[in-house]
């Protein structure tokens, strides 16, 4: 190796090791993600995110994508990452286990604001229209995503009771008068579930349908959207422990973004601030559906 290499090297290192010094962050910063679409390629799709914070902040980046959503939330509990990016219910879920701070959500682009679309889909080719009448009090077959999913599982659970569905708040697959409930473990295994036939419908998040049928993975109005309800936007949380510093140099690197192409790979028109009291209706939700516990 030659002497400037070495030089640059040692320049870089030193950046990094002064940049998490100032800032609290570890030398390593520790990166979850849930996996709403398959794990390789959220990590995949996150390492433009990565390169900008270690660029930003002066220090290594490690992604992690768990199994499922359970998975992120034991890592943030057991201290092996610092830094998630949760769905609502998982957040609230993980605070009961972990003290963390949520930083910043994505503004996101249909809505232009810091919600998102949640729906409840069908095939195009079936005359189902109407979630009660044609659905619910039908005894049709439905299919969430995770089971701690905001927009996959939580919100179609509570458009599902709001149509005359009586899901039960202790056994998660059971929800009268459907004739069976199933997970699917993320959206884009929920959109095929329902181009299969395998449910006759399903809940996900509209913006993932929407991506999937621009990257032809479902054909382009196959899926009918029947139902939809608005969701505030996955939080982004560190864990409370790094402190003050560490959460402003963290926000601020969210904020900081202005490159479009990293901004469309995250789903976002840019960032804003989030606070633990946006979450407070989707815990009100997640108790009241026996999806959060109050004891904990």
């Amino acid at each position: 190796m030659s002497l400037i290499v070495l030089t640059l090297v040692f320049a870089s290192a030193c950046t990094g090791g002064k940049a998490s010094e100032e800032n609290g962050l570890p030398e390593t910063l520790r990166v979850g993600l849930i996996p709403n679409i398959a794990p390789e390629q959220q990590r995949a799709k996150y390492e433009p995110f990565a390169e900008h914070l270690r660029q930003r902040l002066g220090v290594k980046v490690e992604l992690f994508v768990a199994a499922d959503y359970a998975g992120v939330v034991a890592a943030l509990a057991g201290g092996r990452i610092d830094l998630a990016y949760l769905g609502g219910l998982t957040y609230v879920q993980a605070e009961q286990q972990a003290k963390l701070t949520p930083l910043v959500t994505e503004i996101d682009h249909e809505t232009g604001t810091a919600e998102y679309v949640s729906a409840i889909v069908v095939r195009d080719d079936v005359p189902h229209r109407d979630l009660r009448a044609d659905i619910v009090q039908a005894g049709r077959s439905f299919a969430f995503g995770d089971v701690s999913s905001t927009s996959g599982s939580l919100y179609p659970r509570l458009m599902l009771a709001d149509a005359g569905a009586k899901c039960s708040p202790r056994k998660v697959d059971e929800c009268p008068p459907l004739r069976r409930v199933s997970f699917t473990g993320g959206h884009d295994a929920t959109a095929q579930a329902v181009l299969s036939g395998q449910a006759d419908a399903g809940g996900i998040e509209l913006r993932i349908l929407r991506r999937l049928e621009k990257e032809g993975k479902v054909p382009a109005g196959r899926l009918r959207v029947i139902a939809e309800r608005r969701v505030q936007g996955y939080p982004w949380v560190m864990r409370a422990a790094l402190g003050e510093p560490a959460r402003a140099a963290l926000a601020d690197a969210f904020v900081s973004i202005q490159d479009t192409v990293l901004l469309d790979l995250m789903r976002a028109k840019g960032y804003t601030a989030v606070t633990p009291a946006d979450y407070e209706p989707i815990r009100r939700a997640a108790t009241d559906l026996g999806l959060l516990t109050t004891n904990g």
